[in-house]
């Protein structure tokens, strides 16, 4: 068990900072002195975070860290932090690491023995789900699925039974092939949700079947512009919508006057469902 608490003796010591993933009102008073006490950040974009520390009047000195040189940098980067310098990590937008690079340098600052202190804020995979309308009591994070077509197939067909609501980025290049290949593993009629441009002005939540949002994709009335969050429902949740929507052709059969039995071979023919069931289903709905 490792046990490198935010009470180290060491003198360094590394913030990871979340930050705004569109509407700076986000920005806490904590991220703002958080990024101001400390000697570098450590940043996947200069550009980027150079234009969000000017928003706040701050000018720090920058170290870009991302996939390609974490790696080579880290050792550096975890002398310098023995060394007693303080460095903030933070992303291009929202919670770093989350699909963002930094895991491999707050491993080894752990291991180390230097503080690593969470700055919470911000994060696209909590505002998507919290506003999506899908279960949250248990989710998973997926991050972005594969480039290539056959690997995104094999992902998702892993997913197939999943029962948690599966939480993906992804972009705008490749948001309508990862629709129609959701729909060709999972199904069309799983529930759903996209979740574009989060926090900020052209902010766009459509929720529906996986089918209603590849549509809505392919007509233009979700707009192939920005950053995109989607939202699947688990296994449970396309047996519930199925068993709701049986429910509901029963009431409507047996509000129309036809004889249980009658009722429920019908709604068997046209959803499948066991007869069985949905006999025992419209007995409870008629004494009901």
């Amino acid at each position: 068990m490792r046990v490198a608490a935010c009470m180290s003796d060491l003198p360094g010591r590394l913030d990871v900072v979340a930050t705004p993933i569109g509407n700076l009102a986000d920005a806490a008073p904590r991220m703002r002195d958080t990024l101001d006490a400390a000697d570098l950040v450590l940043v996947e974009d200069t550009r980027r975070t150079g234009r969000l520390l000017q928003q706040f009047g701050l000018k720090k000195p920058l170290f870009a860290l991302h996939d390609h040189n974490e790696g080579d940098v880290t050792d550096t980067l975890l002398a310098r932090l023995l060394a007693g310098e303080r460095m903030a990590l933070v992303s291009d937008a929202g919670t770093p690491t989350i699909s963002d690079p930094g895991f491999r340098l707050i491993r080894a600052a752990r291991g180390a023995g230097v503080a690593v202190s969470p700055i919470p804020g911000p994060s696209a995979v909590i505002a998507a789900l919290s506003a999506s309308g899908l279960a949250t009591d248990r989710f998973c994070f997926e991050g972005f699925l594969p480039n290539k077509f056959k690997a995104r197939l094999e992902r998702l067909t892993a997913l197939l039974d999943e029962r948690r609501t599966m939480v993906f980025f992804e972009s705008v290049h490749r948001i309508e092939a990862m629709l129609v290949d959701a729909i060709a593993t999972l199904g069309g009629d799983r529930p759903a949700c996209v979740a574009r441009e989060l926090t900020k002005m052209h902010e766009q939540i459509v929720d529906g079947t996986l089918t209603d949002l590849r549509a809505a994709v392919a007509t233009g009335a979700i707009p192939l512009k920005g950053e995109f969050v989607v939202i699947i429902g688990g296994a449970v949740a396309v047996a519930e919508a199925h068993n709701a929507q049986a429910k509901h052709m029963l009431r409507v059969l047996l509000a129309e006057g036809l004889a249980v039995k009658q009722a429920a071979r019908i709604v068997a023919t046209l959803t499948g469902e066991p007869r069985n069931e949905l006999y025992q289903a419209a007995l409870t709905i008629q004494n009901a």
